[in-house]
């Protein structure tokens, strides 16, 4: 498994989705799965920047994983999971449950000012100056603890300059997983 991490906007979508395709691995957004849920909770939770409780994550995380199985992907990329410490524990616990790891985490570092203009362009429901301002705030307090809890866990991190074009910035995320074993 693959972790996508960065704010908003940082682009782990994009960069997901074609790393997925150029291995033939499964992408998992937690983000796109919640708001595909059409549940009016979830999508008011949503559009008002906060959280969605973490028994609803998990419980979305652990179907999209078992599908992903289930049609025989070998390796799955993650994006927008975990968000929180106790995402994070509770992440390691399923993956040892299941022999499964965290083969790499891979932090997009995107300026401030560069995550508003993309956001401006992408135009999703949530995306409000408020509710950007929201979660970038959530995400620089709960970054350092998650990423704080890998590195004890002696997972490989590697923090990307997500500037630059989607090619320049695909290409960089490929030479990570290469240099980590995990290209082909």
């Amino acid at each position: 498994m693959i972790i996508f991490f960065g704010p908003t906007g940082a682009g782990k979508s994009v960069q997901g989705q074609m790393i997925a395709a150029r291995h033939d691995w499964d992408w998992l957004s937690t983000g796109q799965l919640l708001r595909d849920s059409n549940d009016p909770t979830i999508i008011q939770i949503l559009k008002s920047g906060d959280l969605v409780s973490d028994g609803v994550t998990y419980d979305v995380f652990h179907k999209a994983i078992q599908e992903a199985k289930d049609e025989g992907f070998s390796n799955v990329i993650v994006d927008g999971f975990p968000r929180t410490k106790a995402q994070a524990e509770w992440l390691s616990k399923y993956m040892d449950m299941n022999g499964d790891k965290i083969d790499l985490v891979i932090v997009l570092e995107v300026p401030e000012s560069e995550i508003m203009k993309r956001l401006e362009l992408r135009g999703r429901m949530e995306d409000t100056p408020e509710t950007i301002a929201k979660r970038m705030a959530i995400y620089r307090q709960k970054m350092y603890p998650v990423l704080g809890l890998f590195a004890e866990q002696h997972i490989k991190i590697v923090h990307i300059d997500g500037t630059g074009t989607v090619g320049e910035v695909h290409d960089k995320i490929q030479a990570e997983i290469e240099a980590s074993g995990l290209g082909s």
